[in-house]
């Protein structure tokens, strides 16, 4: 995930279900920016990330209730599913060096929800319209043409979205994998009436969901590549473990865009700024989560902070039952994929080789 500063707006950071919160004003560099050492050049990857990265996805665009969503398929059609949801902000290339490693014994498909990525964006966004695009785009994929199910997985926000789906659509998927993922359910109505007061001593008219408004109106636009690499970061904020898989991120998070005093083409964010302001979480209200029928797994970071919080009695992240079967990854934060790839394939495949029954 990306964030800047522009004019007043605060930075933010993301939190349990990826809500926004400030960030700190004195942000180490190796934190705040840690791309900008490299001065626009990609920092040196390893064999094993150029080879993954070289095989290239199919990449198509699904037309989902009047958006196209961005989907990569990898694997051979008729093996079992698997779909993969990325967090908050994000898009579908955070799996690209994770798939090919699934892709022998999967038709694996990684999208991008809308919003964010390739996808296009909405006027409203609810998690009844996530779980339809995840869906449509499993769909889409060819993963309903397997003997079984297909195996929802999603990190972060995109595991909120998978919850969401097996809570509420069960008989889409054969199994729910949940990668570092926590709750932080919908806004109270003295949070929404702040909000809305916020907005209005602000001159805007509150959004019809309320939320904090994470950004400005628009994403700033950089004038060269460079300059908008500095800017990317990790929310919540974290020294990324792998600069390149940083790097990696970061240019596809990235789009073409025209300088606002006409200068000519800078670079701009790919997701909307305004999704968080525009989200309607009710969705999330009362699921409990030993009531979801089909079997689920998590896989988060033993540093992560959104974990952290759920160890600290916030009470976020209840709703996933002790029962649930749950393989730790060492020396990782938040951003599993970032931190720890290989480690990540390793959990995976071995959830997926015995589980579920």
């Amino acid at each position: 995930m990306a964030d800047d500063k522009t004019g007043a707006i605060a930075a933010t950071a993301v939190v349990d279900e990826d809500q926004p919160t400030p960030l700190a004003p004195d942000m180490p560099p190796e934190i705040g920016s840690p791309l900008a050492r490299f001065k626009g050049q990609a920092p040196e990857a390893p064999a094993w990330f150029h080879e993954a990265v070289a095989k290239r996805p199919e990449r198509t665009l699904v037309p989902v209730d009047g958006a196209n969503i961005e989907l990569l398929v990898w694997g051979k059609l008729g093996a079992p599913g698997l779909i993969l949801v990325h967090g908050n902000s994000a898009h579908a290339d955070w799996w690209s060096f994770i798939a090919p490693f699934l892709a022998d014994n999967y038709r694996v498909a990684a999208m991008s929800l809308s919003g964010m990525g390739g996808s296009d964006w909405r006027d409203s966004y609810s998690f009844e319209t996530f779980a339809t695009e995840i869906h449509e785009c499993a769909k889409a994929a060819g993963l309903y043409e397997a003997p079984v199910p297909p195996i929802y997985a999603g990190h972060s926000f995109g595991g909120a979205q998978v919850f969401y789906s097996a809570a509420h659509h069960p008989e889409r998927m054969r199994a729910c994998l949940l990668v570092d993922t926590g709750f932080g359910g919908p806004p109270s109505p003295e949070e929404i009436a702040r909000w809305e007061a916020e907005e209005r001593a602000a001159g805007r008219t509150p959004m019809r969901f309320g939320g904090p408004r994470m950004r400005g109106a628009e994403n700033k636009v950089y004038p060269t590549l460079e300059k908008a690499l500095t800017r990317f970061r990790f929310m919540p904020p974290q020294v990324p473990g792998n600069l390149y898989i940083a790097d990696f991120i970061a240019r596809r998070s990235l789009k073409p865009a025209p300088m606002s005093d006409g200068s000519g083409q800078g670079w701009t964010w790919r997701f909307d700024p305004g999704l968080w302001t525009k989200l309607d979480r009710t969705g999330m209200t009362a699921i409990d989560g030993s009531a979801v029928a089909v079997p689920m797994a998590h896989i988060y970071g033993d540093r992560s902070e959104i974990i952290k919080r759920h160890g600290l009695g916030s009470g976020r992240g209840d709703q996933i039952p002790s029962t649930v079967p749950r393989i730790i990854i060492p020396d990782s934060e938040h951003h599993i994929m970032v931190d720890q790839p290989l480690a990540l394939v390793a959990a995976m495949r071995t959830i997926l080789a015995v589980w579920p029954a």
